[in-house]
């Protein structure tokens, strides 16, 4: 028998936006291998000499779907690519599309967004804002609707540090109606002059648009049975459909896998910061489930005056620190580590931002300088230091978000979840306060061994990282003696000569 949540999704037609990437795959598999939905379109951007067919046709090798084609061999036939770009002005939909959309598609979920911290303002705006305000245009348009749920971020109002499930357009320099009127007036390259101007205290142009389409929201979306998912910062599964599955090196997984690769060594992070991070399982979960309660609350007829925003993060009940994510991540050295490393991972922390270049010179630069002429030596190209530089310049963009707390209220969640029958809560699951993180790190580190790093999960593989990481541990010994002994012969003989 069907529960609440699969019930509303059965024979449903659904549009996506953002399908391709991190979310939104585990989204569509959640769908199609829970509940019986009849089709799920999804926007695809359109790429020279291939086919959007053919985009979805390769989703048949992702790993991701992979329990699902077991089960349901036939199941990525449901799913419909409608070709279409969020950077156009008209999302890049052609008419028989658009009125195919409208008169089908009874529940929307746009999650469509660029992620870069430093993406130029032109490209964040288009595609995090005006692309909002273009779906909301559209699912007016839709005459069956009966859901529509907004994927934001939990840092949307990330200018204040304790943010409740609430609209806040009180911290914009400027209202988006307005930010959108300039940009179609000014050319990219005067848009982007005004970055700091109209950012104001937004630390980059990903959060200062995403509160922008929030905005957008609240001015624009009344009558739609509409609803906000704010996510904190989404790392790998937890459970499903593969626990540790990773496509991508956004963020913290970018700091795991530098780390384990024995790359990163120095980093601005706050060990006793917390960390907001949530698994992508848990995000797609109540992704679906906010949906349902929209549905659920407005029948179809309508919505609040104003709507409903769901938030995810860590609770402080289980909450877990910067140091604490680094200890886990550390243990990776034991458990998993890889078969291709250039040094025995570690990592140091500090504080003081302005430390950082003259601290990473001695850390990441003056050792790439010799990595790479080893490689020029032997005949290959040198890479290290241009790596470096990729990598500081990352640091620097992520430097605040290591170095402070947020608190994200999670009434209208916790709510939402005790309404939830038990066969739902279960199975479409997402309580932070049962996750043991110490366990989730274990199995995410596999993850990322496996997904990101490309090495098979098997006792050989991990065996042959076991007895490199013991070389490297031994050279990384050698290396801390010899250069104490240096110190402490320099500190002589400066003794020497001042006596």
């Amino acid at each position: 028998m069907d529960t609440d949540i699969q019930r509303c999704f059965r024979s449903k037609t659904m549009f996506l936006t953002g399908a391709t990437g991190f979310l939104g795959k585990v989204v569509i598999e959640k769908l199609l291998r829970t509940t019986e939905v009849k089709r799920i379109y999804v926007l695809i951007r359109p790429k020279r000499g291939v086919e959007i067919k053919d985009r979805i046709i390769t989703w048949s090798k992702d790993a991701v779907f992979e329990l699902l084609l077991k089960s349901k061999p036939e199941a990525l036939r449901r799913v419909c690519p409608i070709a279409g770009d969020c950077l156009d002005f008209d999302l890049g939909i052609s008419e028989n599309d658009r009125r195919l959309l409208a008169s089908e598609v009874q529940i929307v979920i746009h999650g469509a967004a660029t992620v870069r911290f430093n993406e130029p303002l032109h490209v964040a705006l288009a595609i995090n804002t005006r692309a909002t305000k273009l779906m909301i245009q559209l699912a007016k348009e839709m005459r069956q609707l009966e859901a529509f749920v907004h994927v934001s971020t939990a840092f949307s109002n990330c200018v204040i540090y304790n943010i409740k499930e609430n609209f806040y357009p009180e911290h914009l320099n400027c209202s988006s109606d307005k930010v959108l009127a300039m940009a179609e007036l000014m050319s990219d390259e005067l848009l982007d002059n005004m970055e700091s101007a109209l950012l104001g205290s937004f630390p980059n142009t990903y959060t200062y648009t995403k509160a922008l389409a929030e905005d957008v929201i609240l001015k624009e979306a009344g009558g739609l049975p509409l609803c906000i998912f704010r996510p904190a910062v989404i790392i790998a599964a937890h459970k499903e459909p593969i626990s540790g599955w990773i496509d991508n090196m956004y963020g913290p997984m970018a700091i795991l896998f530098g780390v384990a690769r024995g790359v990163l060594r120095i980093a601005t992070i706050d060990h006793n910061a917390e960390a907001s991070l949530v698994p992508v399982d848990y995000c797609a979960n109540l992704t679906l489930a906010c949906t349902w309660k929209t549905i659920d609350e407005g029948n179809g007829m309508g919505t609040q005056e104003t709507p409903v925003i769901y938030q995810l993060a860590p609770i402080e009940q289980n909450k877990i620190t910067h140091g604490e994510f680094i200890r886990h991540a550390l243990d990776g050295r034991t458990n998993c580590p890889l078969t291709k490393m250039i040094w025995y991972p570690f990592i140091h922390c500090i504080t003081v931002p302005r430390l950082f270049p003259l601290v990473a010179f001695f850390y990441h630069t003056l050792p790439a300088y010799f990595f790479d002429l080893a490689l020029w030596l032997s005949g290959r190209k040198p890479r290290l230091v241009k790596v470096y530089q990729k990598i500081h310049k990352t640091l620097g963009i992520l430097g605040p978000f290591a170095c402070k707390s947020w608190r994200f209220d999670m009434r209208n969640t916790d709510h939402l979840r005790q309404q939830m029958s038990e066969e739902d809560r279960r199975i479409y699951y997402f309580d932070m306060v049962s996750l043991n993180w110490k366990e989730y790190f274990l199995q995410a580190l596999r993850g990322m061994r496996q997904f990101l790093g490309n090495e098979a999960p098997t006792p050989e593989s991990i065996a042959q990282g076991k007895k490199l990481i013991k070389r490297l541990k031994l050279l990384h010994h050698i290396l801390q003696g010899v250069l104490c002994f240096v110190a402490l012969l320099a500190l002589w003989s400066l003794v020497s000569i001042l006596v």
